[in-house]
């Protein structure tokens, strides 16, 4: 008898945090939700999510409001900071309905406690959904002012032990300038945490990228307007500049 059974390719990770933008979820509008591009990316998540992977996500809400913007128009930074991170919650509960309506189970883990609309932040509840390969959502950022969703999402990937954080940019990886402005833009293939740091090259703020290397957690940066592309490096494919503590790779 033949076994037709498909098996999954291998994947270099087992469990991740994938990190977006609030702006990834516009589409080509100046504000808000673009629901097609909502649906997209959710599919970008389940192609990985069928690979076996145990998937953290985290959004920023830059696309409803951001903190830093209301603060530099006057608005009091704690309050600009809260505000910031209910949208974080809004486009949170987005991904959770297009996600579940590709039948993956999902939950919204919320660092300020909302009982009616998704559960609070407790670590060890958080992991057993991860261990039943439910996706996990961090929403309200740490739930304190004046840190961003970058270093939320680093603080729950290191509390959750993944062992990545992705994340997806409108790029594929990091460039020494603005590779839209410039055509010698050069791209990294691997960069250090330090040179992150010393280069201002803008991964992550220095913040999250400081809280990544002393817990020597690996980011992986890459497009997420690339079709296949979250999928693609998991399975040890794609292009994508690695952030890391260790020696340069020539593999890319």
């Amino acid at each position: 008898m033949t076994d037709t059974t498909q098996t999954a390719p291998a994947v270099t990770h087992s469990r991740v945090m994938l990190k977006i933008s609030g702006e990834a979820l516009m589409g080509d509008q100046g504000f808000g939700l673009h629901p097609p591009t909502v649906a997209r990316i959710a599919q970008e998540v389940k192609t990985v999510h069928d690979l076996g992977v145990e998937i953290c996500m985290v959004i920023g809400g830059g696309n409803i409001f951001r903190g830093l913007q209301g603060s530099a128009q006057g608005m009091e930074r704690t309050t600009a900071d809260y505000m910031g991170m209910l949208a974080t919650v809004m486009n949170a509960l987005a991904m959770q309905a297009a996600l579940e309506a590709l039948k993956i189970h999902t939950r919204v883990i919320s660092a300020i406690p909302m009982d009616q609309v998704c559960e609070p932040y407790i670590r060890r509840r958080a992991v057993r959904h991860l261990e039943k390969k439910r996706v996990c959502i961090f929403a309200a950022g740490t739930g304190n002012p004046y840190f961003t969703t970058d270093t939320a999402a680093t603080l729950r990937a290191n509390e959750m032990a993944c062992e990545a954080i992705f994340k997806g940019t409108k790029v594929d990886g990091v460039y020494d300038k603005d590779p839209k402005k410039h055509a010698d833009a050069k791209r990294y293939d691997h960069v250090s945490y330090d040179e992150v740091l010393q280069k201002h090259l803008g991964v992550m703020d220095a913040s999250a990228i400081a809280l990544a290397r002393d817990n020597d957690l690996p980011i992986i940066v890459f497009s997420l307007d690339e079709p296949g592309g979250f999928r693609g490096i998991l399975s040890g494919q794609g292009t994508y500049t690695r952030v890391s503590g260790d020696a340069p790779r020539s593999d890319g």
